[in-house]
């Protein structure tokens, strides 16, 4: 079988300006995503690191730190800190984790590999997976900023929280809205536009808040979502009252009031 693959690129041509998308079933009869870039096309797994390495048998790199974390173990790239005290017996000393810079370099290089694919993913409407993946960088966000020794590789992945927070809650208002669930969307959001606010509010830099192009797009997102929202009983209430009145069904009109009268504020 000939390697060049010009063929099948010729099959899928390259659109300037646009994300090239598609979902295929590979060889191993497992779904793949492939993604059409200018000089070829770039292959990711479904499940798991989008490479379909498993480091030491894990998941991914984060998933081995994260359990050498629960261990309080080390290995390649953590590693364990011995702290005594005075009062402390060598038999009782505690082991602290914590990443080196290599460990943090090859967190953050994962992380781009699941940023490719949550954002292919998007495309597909593969809002559930969508949800997964950008939940899971988090998880490399908040590991390093805990964790690694370094203050630079502590905070070098924070200015991404925003991006991975909006495209969590848009993945999630998706999918709600496709199950005709617009309160669960608009709740999505919300919980995003404050998680986003707290972000700017513990860098230092709430005025960044309203700024931000990720509380921009979620709010738009929040605008247009209001009318889709279930009427609540006042609303109701009220409505029912004012066409009572414009149809000149003052009795009913009387009953609407008292009923309104009623209900708590």
């Amino acid at each position: 079988m000939s390697a060049d693959l010009a063929k099948l690129l010729q099959e899928w041509p390259y659109e300037p300006g646009q994300l090239s998308v598609r979902m295929i079933e590979g060889d191993d009869g497992k779904p793949k995503i492939q993604l059409r870039l200018d000089l070829g096309i770039l292959q990711m797994e479904m499940d798991g690191r989008p490479d379909g390495l498993q480091p030491d048998g894990h998941e991914s790199l984060l998933e081995l730190f994260e359990s050498q974390l629960d261990e309080r173990g080390g290995g390649v790239g953590g590693r364990v800190v011995e702290t005594f005290t005075e009062e402390t017996a060598p038999e009782e000393e505690t082991a602290a984790f914590s990443l080196d810079s290599d460990a943090c370099r090859l967190l953050r290089e994962e992380a781009v590999q699941y940023y490719r694919r949550y954002v292919a993913l998007f495309v597909l409407e593969e809002f559930d997976a969508v949800v997964r993946d950008t939940s899971r960088n988090l998880r490399v966000l908040d590991l390093c900023a805990q964790y690694a020794e370094s203050e630079e590789d502590q905070q070098v992945l924070e200015q991404f929280r925003p991006y991975i927070l909006m495209m969590r809650a848009r993945a999630m208002a998706s999918q709600a809205i496709k199950t005709r669930e617009p309160k669960a969307a608009m709740l999505a959001i919300d919980d995003a536009l404050e998680r986003i606010r707290g972000h700017f509010e513990d860098i230092g830099e709430p005025q960044e808040y309203q700024n931000s192009n990720e509380v921009q797009l979620l709010e738009g997102m929040r605008d247009a979502l209001a009318p889709k929202l279930p009427v609540g009983p006042k609303t109701e209430l009220r409505e029912r009252l004012d066409k009572a009145i414009e149809q000149e069904n003052f009795e009913l009109a009387a009953i609407l009031r008292d009923e309104l009268k009623m209900m708590k504020e």
